[in-house]
C-alpha cells in the first residue's frame, strides 16, 4: 500500500466540509424563499360565500383568516405589518352558467352587468351591460354559444341561460 501524504487527507477532508456546507445553505435558502413564495394557504369558495361576501360590501364582523393576514416577524424578531384588507367591492350577485360567470346588480333604470368572466375556451360578445330592463352576454365557443338575460326581480337580479339560436336570435341579433 502506498502511504498518503497528510496534505492531501486533509485537503480531501476540507473539500468534503466545504460541500456540505454549500449543500446545506442552499437547501435552506430554497426552503425559505418557497415558503415566501407560496404565502399563506388560499382556500376555493362557493357561489354562495362570494354572494355573502358580495353583499356585506367587505363588512364581515369577523374576517376569515384569509381576509386578514396576522403579522410575520421579521429577522430581527420586529412583528411585520399586516396586510389590509382589500377595498370593499361593489355588491352584487354572481350568475353563473356553464359559458361563463356575470357579477350583476338591479338599478332603479333596470339590470346592470358589472363584470362578466366567460369560462376557458369561450368569449364574451355582444354584451348590453345596461342598466336596461333585459342585460345581457353572449359566451361563445367556435360555432356554440350560451346566452345569458339578466332582469331583475325583487330587486335582486336573475339569469336566464339558454343556447344562442333557441329562439332563432344568434350572436349580434337584437
Amino acid at each position: 500500500m502506498i502511504p498518503v501524504p497528510t496534505r492531501v487527507l486533509l485537503g480531501i477532508g476540507a473539500w468534503l466540509v466545504g460541500v456540505g456546507a454549500a449543500t446545506g445553505g442552499s437547501l435552506a435558502a430554497v426552503s425559505l424563499i418557497g415558503q415566501s413564495i407560496a404565502g399563506t394557504p388560499t382556500q376555493q369558495l362557493t357561489v354562495s360565500a362570494v354572494n355573502h361576501a358580495l353583499a356585506s360590501g367587505g363588512r364581515d364582523t369577523e374576517p376569515s383568516a384569509a381576509a386578514s393576514p396576522t403579522p410575520t416577524a421579521d429577522r430581527r424578531g420586529a412583528a411585520a405589518p399586516s396586510t389590509p384588507r382589500a377595498a370593499a367591492v361593489p355588491a352584487g350577485t354572481l350568475l353563473s352558467a356553464a359559458g361563463g360567470t356575470v357579477l350583476a346588480s338591479c338599478t332603479s333604470a333596470g339590470a346592470y352587468l358589472i363584470s362578466w368572466s366567460p369560462q376557458q375556451g369561450y368569449q364574451a360578445e355582444d354584451v348590453i351591460r345596461g342598466p336596461a330592463p333585459v342585460a345581457r352576454v353572449f359566451f361563445t365557443s367556435g360555432q356554440q354559444g350560451e346566452r345569458m338575460l339578466v332582469t331583475c326581480q325583487a330587486g335582486l337580479p336573475v339569469a336566464s341561460t339558454g343556447w344562442a339560436g333557441d329562439d332563432g336570435g344568434e350572436p349580434g341579433d337584437s
